[in-house]
């Protein structure tokens, strides 16, 4: 029986991403963004989707832009590098998104409460805070032991989690190293896990390293090969951050106009046959390459 999971990104978004559907990204807050899987959504088309994600950065701003989402629920939506994020600003000035907020913690709560099965899960943080005008999943209840207030959580479940790894093998299990967020409990709350990746790698390279395989194969439905999936934000031992990107797009993003300029030239030529490496060009990708390396020190898994 054959277990590969590796597909596409057009098929795997095809497949596992449907228009209505809950989707986690930005998982590893600001490092690791699949953007190359945010594209992928733009480019067909989806409708109606409520994304996840502590910080997204100007991922969330693009699927915005494109029509693409109904909702939100994140701590921070904008750009990075320099701030607003024009199309997120307008529809909710317009009042044509729906927003749930949520500060870091409480996501990682609910998202943690949905890895474990569980409804809620009880927190001290947000107390007296105004996330809970926008935010019903937030509630004060009476700790049954002490009486002392807390926040309930209420579990988040997404239909996808979709998660940049540094590298994976064609059966969905995968390397990720660097600051991880809420990626592994994003992926086990999931019901579908769609990994992209910029090496795929034999299955003896990730078991010779186990406690660095962020969720095991069998909760992974798809594995797609995508090199520089993570541009413009960065990818720990791969490539740096591409401020240049940020500053272009939010130049790009002020008016809807501009914004279809540069959908023009970085999203939609992939559907012509065009990798998005060869569009970055070499010499960009050169000027992002790490230049400094720093190898984590070895572990000895023998017995």
């Amino acid at each position: 029986m054959d277990f590969t999971k590796r597909l596409s990104l057009s098929e795997a978004v095809s497949r596992f991403v449907q228009d209505g559907d809950s989707v986690a990204m930005g998982c590893a807050q600001e490092t690791l963004i699949p953007f190359a899987a945010g594209h992928e959504m733009i480019r067909r088309q989806k409708k109606n989707l409520t994304l996840i994600g502590p910080i997204s950065d100007i991922l969330f701003d693009q699927l915005v832009g494109a029509g693409c989402v109904a909702e939100i629920r994140a701590a921070w939506i904008g750009n990075v590098i320099t701030g607003s994020a024009y199309h997120f600003r307008r529809a909710v000035e317009e009042k044509t998104l729906r927003i749930k907020d949520h500060s870091n913690l409480t996501l990682a709560m609910a998202l943690k409460a949905g890895a474990m099965g569980v409804p809620f899960m009880p927190t001290s943080t947000a107390l007296g805070s105004d996330l809970y005008r926008t935010n019903p999943d937030l509630k004060t209840v009476s700790c049954p032991f002490s009486g002392v207030p807390v926040t309930a959580v209420a579990a988040l479940t997404p239909d996808v989690a979709v998660v940049h790894v540094q590298r994976a093998d064609i059966f969905g299990n995968s390397h990720v190293w660097g600051n991880l967020g809420v990626t592994r409990e994003a992926c086990l709350a999931s019901r579908h896990v769609i990994l992209t990746a910029e090496e795929i790698v034999d299955t003896k390279v990730i078991t010779g390293d186990p406690n660095r395989v962020v969720v095991p194969g069998f909760r992974v439905s798809a594995v797609v090969h995508a090199p520089w999936g993570g541009h413009p934000s960065p990818v720990p031992g791969y490539y740096n951050r591409d401020h240049q990107a940020f500053i272009d797009y939010r130049n790009c993003s002020k008016t809807p106009e501009g914004f279809r300029a540069w959908r023009k030239e970085w999203v939609d030529p992939v559907d012509d046959g065009r990798t998005y490496a060869e569009i970055l060009g070499k010499a960009r990708r050169e000027s992002l390459a790490i230049k400094h390396r720093r190898p984590s020190v070895p572990v000895d898994y023998g017995y």
